[in-house]
């Protein structure tokens, strides 16, 4: 009999370790938003900047320097980390489920967190991104602090925050499984953060990590795109919540029927601590969400366990009947696309899909680049394209390379709005832009918002006026040093 269960947990995790893959290996040939700025400024790094003094960036450093650790580059080696992150979260969550109740529901959480990182928005769940690597530490942290292990909780929840601010969040919630370890917990916490502040302190990176992560951060989460962020939050947690219904449906049943209430409590106060987290600036963003999957995995699990050893045999027919649909609809709504992209590597044709066709024309222009790049060339972009220095590996020209510092306005709107957030400060930016002469400019963001158009900042066009357009790919224009030419 053990001979057997242990061999059903082998084809288990294999089974499961082979199908995320093969998930995340269909989108080898695409680059989402997020994961490709973390690659870029690894990329720098590379080229011997340091992050935040030689380089604009607004994340906690983790991130990048995760991304150092495969040489930050695309295609396959991106998927296979993404693939081994994603593994290792469903690793955590069973034994985490496991332990706290069977191994039934260990297997029940691993499953359904795997299975909501593969049927879901891929620019959500496939992308290597701080939301999405942050699910390993938090399901990590908020274990050991189930453990009683208040130092292991605290410095996972510290590498947590050392690549996304919501680890504040992550650490709240281990102090609700364990109050009595809260100063251990914090003393951990601190470990990992003490030696990143030293590190950019001794690089004399600190004023700039301020400015970039926190002074910005706070802009970013005041200025909420859209007129009604109110009804754009509810109608992203409806459908958040409905695609998830393979998660939500269990973990509330299991909310309404354990009896045990501590545990209860603890488990809906970490889940409206990650909500809370979701909830950064109004966003409600798909992959702000990601941080509701631990806890709804664990407590789904024991939700499905409940319903299992329902003595009424209608509830358990109907609960089966209503988890089978939940599952359903998602895969039907998410899993063709990845047969479509597996297709199009096979046959070698570039993917024919509207929520890429960025990343597709960013490559055409990286392309266009390559062509007339030079040994030694530097490169500016205008507007949010960091995915095209990942394709051409080009060391930027400044610490300002590309436009949400020039102009004060967010990446995630400035497609359709151009209110800054900072005029003043975004002016003193394109101060230290014009000190640079990158070799090549590539112009992302004018034709699509005209309003924000290069050729509109006057305290620029002494400095442009010295490039030439080289080219174009769509919407993308291509410019390199008039004398170059």
């Amino acid at each position: 009999m053990q001979a057997k269960s242990q061999q059903g947990s082998f084809w288990f995790w294999i089974t499961l370790s082979a199908v995320l893959l093969a998930s995340r290996l269909c989108h080898s040939n695409i680059l989402w938003a997020d994961e490709d700025y973390h690659l870029a400024a690894a990329i720098q790094m590379l080229h011997g900047k340091m992050l935040y003094r030689d380089l604009w960036y607004d994340k906690p450093p983790l991130n990048a320097i995760v991304a150092l650790l495969f040489g930050a580059w695309p295609g396959w080696p991106l998927r296979v980390v993404a693939s081994l992150m994603a593994a290792g979260s469903c690793a955590i969550a069973f034994r985490f489920a496991a332990d706290v109740w069977t191994r039934s529901e260990g297997y029940w959480a691993a499953g359904a967190l795997a299975f909501s990182l593969i049927f879901y928005l891929p620019s959500a769940t496939i992308p290597l991104e701080p939301d999405t690597l942050m699910i390993l530490p938090q399901l990590a942290a908020v274990y050991f602090a189930w453990q009683q292990k208040p130092f292991a909780a605290g410095l996972v929840a510290g590498l947590a925050f050392a690549m996304n601010i919501k680890g504040l969040l992550v650490l709240a919630a281990c102090m609700i499984f364990m109050p009595a370890g809260w100063l251990i917990m914090l003393a951990g916490f601190v470990v990992p953060n003490a030696f990143l502040l030293l590190w950019l302190g001794w690089a004399h990176a600190l004023p700039a990590y301020i400015e970039s992560v926190w002074r910005w951060g706070i802009l970013y989460a005041g200025a909420p795109p859209g007129g009604s962020p109110l009804e754009s939050a509810l109608v992203r947690l409806r459908n958040w919540f409905g695609f998830h219904a393979i998660l939500v449906l269990p973990a509330a049943w299991y909310w309404l029927r354990e009896k045990e209430l501590g545990q209860k409590g603890k488990m809906l106060t970490w889940a409206a601590l990650s909500l809370v987290g979701a909830a950064v600036g109004w966003r409600f963003s798909p992959h702000y969400l990601n941080q509701l999957l631990p806890p709804l995995a664990i407590a789904g699990a024991r939700g499905i366990g409940l319903l299992a050893e329902e003595k009424r045999t209608s509830l358990r027919r109907w609960s089966a009947v209503a988890l089978a649909v939940a599952a359903v609809v998602p895969v039907i709504r998410f899993g063709p696309r990845y047969f479509l992209l597996a297709a199009d590597d096979l046959e070698g044709r570039p993917h024919n899909w509207r929520d890429v066709a960025l990343d597709q024309e960013s490559r055409q222009a990286a392309a266009l680049v390559r062509q007339i790049a030079r040994t030694g060339d530097t490169i500016f972009v205008w507007g949010y394209r960091p995915n095209v220095v990942v394709y051409t590996r080009l060391p930027v020209a400044s610490r300002m390379w590309e436009s949400q510092p020039l102009t004060g306005v967010p990446a995630d709107r400035h497609l359709g709005d151009a209110r800054s957030v900072d005029p003043e400060w975004a002016r003193q930016n394109r101060a230290e832009l014009v000190r640079s002469s990158p070799s090549i400019i590539v112009d992302g963001l004018s034709a699509y918002n005209p309003r924000l158009s290069l050729m509109n900042y006057p305290d620029l066009a002494d400095w442009f006026r010295h490039y030439c357009q080289a080219g174009r790919a769509g919407g993308i224009a291509v410019y390199q040093r008039c004398a170059q030419r």
